[in-house]
């Protein structure tokens, strides 16, 4: 198991960094349905020969392999083709598809293949005769599936969210590839070195890291915060009944605001370190100083005295 600081990780190995990602919506929103590369999935039943096509087109047979160790991609694609105009007239999509390997009626042409693995894509250009033809695109791609802890515990994937950016030269965080990404989710990706930023509830519970992603394989990090849950409370007395309708101001101690909350008790989700409390109920201000301890989740009460 390989650490790094805020995050663990298996299966992180050496990558090339890659220079592209296509960042296209219909590849996005199919992430969830992706088991990832590698996946124990069946294979396509083989084809027996060229198929024939209708009268006056002919057969463009495609299927998609990763690139380093040449395994097919049996699941997560979206294929267009394009036409290549002869006169100067720009490209069009002809055709699109979501099988494994599509078989497409065309008529004899040049067309580009273009296929789609989540953020990273391959393209080819072939020439289709009256024969047909049987083609490959390969892609350099695999995938992340995030996760978080406080210390073994792991998160809630629903306390979770992940944000996930191509690191660039001179930028410490780099260019926003996909946000709100949830724990456990597939994110297909391009070979490479990523930053990921993993958000705790809603305040300052952030962890982040750098993943490497290998072509072909899914790489599994799980980012460890320092933080708890802790709840707000106005009390007469220490242990007593929370008043109703408290307005909670959550600060740091040079007075910036975390976090504000209107209710009895609301629950907050904060980063280890001291704050402070403010709270306010029928035009009276009552405040306390308070410590967050990593996996300490705990109650806050502020006494109205």
């Amino acid at each position: 198991m390989f650490q790094l600081e805020g995050f663990k990780a298996r299966r992180l190995v050496g990558a090339v960094f890659a220079t592209a990602v296509l960042l296209a919506p219909n590849f996005a929103g199919a992430q969830s349905a992706d088991p990832g590369p590698g996946a124990d999935t069946p294979p396509p039943a083989p084809m027996q020969g060229q198929p024939v096509a209708p009268n006056g087109l002919a057969r463009l047979s495609v299927s998609a392999q990763f690139a380093a160790d040449r395994k097919p991609i049996r699941s997560g694609l979206n294929w267009r083709v394009l036409s290549e105009g002869s006169d100067g007239t720009s490209s069009r999509i002809v055709a699109r598809s979501s099988e494994p390997e599509p078989a497409f009626s065309l008529p004899p042409g040049n067309y580009v293949i273009h296929a789609g693995y989540g953020f990273a894509s391959g393209t080819r250009r072939v020439s289709l005769g009256q024969q047909g033809l049987r083609d490959q695109v390969q892609i350099s791609a695999g995938a992340l599936s995030l996760a978080g802890s406080i210390g073994d515990a792991p998160i809630p994937a629903p306390l979770l969210s992940f944000s996930v950016f191509v690191p660039l030269q001179g930028n410490s965080e780099g260019r926003l590839i996909t946000s709100g990404a949830k724990a456990g989710e597939v994110i297909r990706l391009p070979e490479g070195t990523y930053h990921v930023v993993s958000t705790y509830g809603d305040s300052n519970a952030i962890q982040r890291a750098d993943v490497k992603v290998e072509t072909g394989k899914v790489t599994d990090a799980t980012l460890h915060h320092r933080a708890a849950k802790v709840t707000l409370k106005l009390v007469a007395n220490t242990g007593g009944e929370a008043f109703a309708g408290t307005a909670f101001s959550v600060l740091t101690p040079g007075g910036d605001v975390i976090r504000e909350a209107i209710g009895a008790f609301p629950q907050v989700i904060l980063a280890e370190g001291d704050y402070v409390l403010i709270a306010r109920q029928e035009g009276q201000v009552y405040s306390r100083d308070f410590k967050v301890e990593s996996g300490s989740d705990r109650d806050i009460e502020v006494l109205a005295k």
